[in-house]
């Protein structure tokens, strides 16, 4: 039998289950809302291709990818990203993170600059700590949350978007675990724009994590260059992809309503300059191809560094713009 070519950009093989549970940290006293999806058992015929369904998983370990929503975003907020990676065998973990169900990291009514500065830095050290309790708790099978779903725990991955790439770069300096990254318009920069989040990363990770990296050219709040410096001081083998045309909600699910959302609003502080920054999303490429960019790369990125596939491999060392291309994405490679 004829082996089928390798083809990041199509759903793979498997039907999609999702799991919904609340997940309790006793440590600190809070309580996660976390999804699980992952790969069904085959021949299930419960699939549901938008959103997925309790449905029995496939019988066979599977790699674990944990994904980190942006600042006040949520757990589904790139679920088109999650489908795309259990639909290829992976099991794919997310919960809210801390500023989002953590009362005393919301904002109080006249809250001093100080106060706010606290506040902020707090939501900023939860991170990680997040992510390893989610690990904590899928890998350990705690509570029955995950009864039935069989994870290789030595194929770990982290994915994340914003202050969720962040976190993904910052997961790596304090657990082992984590064997392969990818950040999505990732903060940590140096110099971040006025009004975005002061992250500082150490890539403190004495081993090697295949990184990838990618960027929106017309990435308002996080630019490329800021992605780029980001790239550089990566210790690891790495690749780094900027989509043309593109700003810092394509990496989510309903690209064109969050991006407009953002256009409307009234930012206060330092970032008061940002809505007028934005150009139309009518000026940028459309939801569907910043999701074929992220998916096919993302997929083929932890194919590659984690299940060591081959065709994977030799899919992003040739010329992946012309493969986007094809698909009627622009993007270019870093370095070209």
């Amino acid at each position: 039998m004829a082996q089928t070519a390798y083809d990041p950009f199509a759903p793979g093989a498997h039907a999609v289950g999702v799991r919904t549970f609340t997940a309790r940290d006793g440590a600190r006293e809070r309580l996660f809302p976390c999804d699980v999806w992952y790969p069904a058992a085959p021949g299930d015929d419960h699939r549901d291709a938008e959103h997925g369904a309790e449905t029995s998983p496939a019988g066979w370990p599977h790699p674990l990818i944990v994904f980190s929503h942006f600042s006040l975003g949520h757990r589904g907020a790139s679920s088109f990203l999650c489908r795309h990676l259990a639909s290829h065998g992976y099991v794919v973990a997310a919960l809210d993170h801390s500023e989002v169900v953590a009362p005393e990291l919301a904002p109080r009514p006249g809250e001093t600059p100080s106060a706010r500065g606290a506040r902020i830095n707090a939501i900023i050290v939860s991170r990680v700590p997040d992510v390893r309790f989610l690990l904590d708790l899928v890998l350990t099978g705690a509570d029955g949350a995950i009864a039935g779903i069989d994870i290789d725990d030595g194929l770990i991955g982290i994915a994340g978007h914003s202050l969720g790439g962040w976190t993904a770069l910052a997961t790596p300096d304090a657990d082992p675990r984590v064997k392969a990254v990818a950040a999505l318009a990732p903060g940590g920069s140096k110099n971040p724009r006025p009004g975005i989040l002061p992250l500082e990363l150490a890539f403190a990770w004495g081993r090697d994590v295949p990184t990838l990296y990618l960027a929106a050219e017309d990435d308002v709040s996080i630019p490329p260059s800021g992605v780029i410096e980001l790239y550089e001081r990566t210790p690891a083998t790495k690749r780094m992809f900027i989509l043309r045309r593109a700003d810092h909600q394509h990496f989510v699910d309903d690209v064109e309503a969050a991006h407009e959302a953002v256009r409307a609003m009234t930012l206060g502080g330092d970032a008061a300059w940002l809505p007028a920054a934005m150009k139309p999303i009518t000026e940028l490429c459309t939801g569907e191809q910043a999701h074929i960019f992220v998916r096919s790369l993302t997929v083929a990125h932890f194919d590659a560094a984690l299940r060591q596939l081959d065709p994977a491999a030799r899919f992003l060392a040739a010329d992946v713009p012309a493969a986007l291309a094809a698909h009627q994405v622009e993007a270019t490679a870093h370095p070209a």
